[in-house]
């Protein structure tokens, strides 16, 4: 398929990634059709359920039409599925790109530690290494089959950093939110709301078609009894409020009854609403999970971390009541890869283990919480997450030729997915109507040359910092 390419040498200052190249957004232009022959489809919708043998048609971006013996319309350009898995990509419904190049740095002690770590190093960082580490973490996401991300953006120096992180998600090829924030993981810096509500008001141009969408990454005080810090807060928040924007929020500590007093403070303040998506709650009471349903906010798991920095186990069980759930990467540097596949089998695992009963967990769940569960936390499952016809064409394709999925004999591939496929067995994904991977390969990036970006790029980082 034909992509138009250009230098990304040339767009940014200072040369960044000057071999790699890409296509200017991932939005398939006017007129383009694909059809998507033969496979297994899992349309993610209780109404559609999963369709063997069917066929996707694709134009302008979207999903035309789902059956049987679908026409190929003139000129379409055909994709044979046959013997293959389709389903809509996955969606990272809260990741930290910015830091991605920091991956393999967290040593498990106290010099070591995630957070110290990131703070010490994130204050050395240039535009162009904030640039590379989104980009890099958008790629990698693409590759892994996630479609659409959430980039919980904590890492805003200046305005030169966001709009180095802006132009990041513009060139990647995936769906993605920026959510605007502070230049630590601390509040001691406010969010620069006019620089958001100036980007608001000329989001059109900057959307990239309408595949970017922006939001407040939010922060509670760390004292929660400071006054002068909740002025700051609620400006923030109301600020979001007012414009229409989503905001998320971390829940979340090591400290026993912290996240507790968090959550406490949210219901206290009102501040609980729709388009709020609170992160990790893995201490959540029982009656925080209701008032948090109630008020129509989301909420965002992320298995892996969570239980990296031993914020507690993450089970899925305690909070069946949420309708708006789902998981989150929350950044591959802490993570240590993207890879929704992973997530779910940890999450079903923890599920298991801890309720001592195999049957606790069901792999269609997960699968779930992996698609349209984080569409619908972000507000996005108009858009994205399921395959339905006039949603994007926002979606994955699975061989099941590797040695790792040897065996399977047909029905339903849900344990199969959870349990035993890989990023790797991801053949191709599609964003909007466009391949961003085919044939087991990213169609627009030099993945070398990327990767030797970012190794420069945190070297350079660490120089600095000492």
């Amino acid at each position: 398929m034909a992509m138009r390419r250009r230098d990304l040498g040339k767009a940014m200052c200072g040369a960044v990634l000057a071999s790699a190249s890409t296509h200017a957004a991932a939005d398939a232009p006017p007129g383009d059709t694909t059809l998507i022959r033969g496979g297994y489809v899992m349309t993610m919708e209780a109404a559609r359920g999963d369709l063997p043998e069917a066929d996707i048609l694709v134009r302008d971006g979207r999903i035309a039409e789902i059956g049987h013996g679908l026409p190929a319309p003139a000129g379409a350009d055909i994709v044979e599925a046959a013997g293959t898995v389709v389903l809509p990509g996955f969606v990272d419904a809260h990741t930290h790109g910015s830091i991605s190049q920091m991956r393999g740095l967290y040593g498990n002690t106290p010099e070591t530690a995630f957070f110290s770590v990131t703070s010490r190093l994130s204050a050395h960082y240039t535009p162009e290494d904030t640039y590379l580490g989104m980009l890099l973490s958008a790629v990698e996401s693409a590759a892994s089959g996630i479609t659409t991300t959430a980039d919980f953006f904590d890492n805003v120096r200046d305005r030169a950093h966001a709009e180095a992180g802006l132009k990041a998600l513009r060139d990647a090829p995936i769906r993605a939110r920026l959510l605007y924030g502070m230049k630590s993981k601390t509040t001691a810096d406010p969010i620069d709301l006019a620089q958001v509500e100036e980007w608001q008001r000329g989001w059109e141009e900057r959307s990239a078609g309408g595949r970017l969408s922006l939001g407040l990454a939010w922060r509670l005080p760390q004292a929660l009894d400071d006054a002068q810090a909740w002025a700051v807060k609620d400006r923030e928040w109301e600020t979001a409020r007012r414009l229409g924007l989503p905001i998320q929020v971390h829940v979340s500590g090591t400290v026993p009854g912290r996240a507790e007093a968090m959550f406490d403070a949210l219901i206290a303040r009102r501040m609980l609403r729709p388009g709020l998506q609170v992160i990790h709650a893995t201490d959540a009471r029982n009656d925080q999970i209701a008032a948090l349903e109630e008020a129509g906010s989301g909420l965002v798991v992320t298995p892996l971390t969570e239980h990296r920095v031993g914020y507690g186990l993450t089970r899925i069980d305690r909070f069946a009541g949420i309708r708006r759930l789902g998981f989150g990467i929350d950044g591959s540097a802490l993570a240590g890869f993207t890879d929704m596949f992973a997530l779910m089998r940890l999450a079903a695992l923890t599920q298991a283990g801890s309720a001592r009963n195999e049957q606790a967990v069901s792999p269609r769940r997960l699968l779930e919480l992996a698609t349209v569960g984080g569409a619908r936390a972000l507000g996005l499952d108009a858009t994205t997450g399921s395959l339905v016809p006039g949603r994007a064409a926002d979606l994955q394709i699975i061989r099941l030729d590797a040695w790792n999925l040897a065996g399977f004999d047909g029905g339903d591939p849900s344990a199969l997915l959870v349990y035993s496929a890989r990023p790797e067995d991801i053949t191709a994904v599609m964003v909007a109507g466009r391949f961003v991977k085919r044939d087991g390969h990213l169609t627009s990036y030099n993945v070398a040359a990327l990767h030797n970006q970012a190794r420069q790029s945190i070297r350079n980082i660490r120089r600095r910092a000492r």
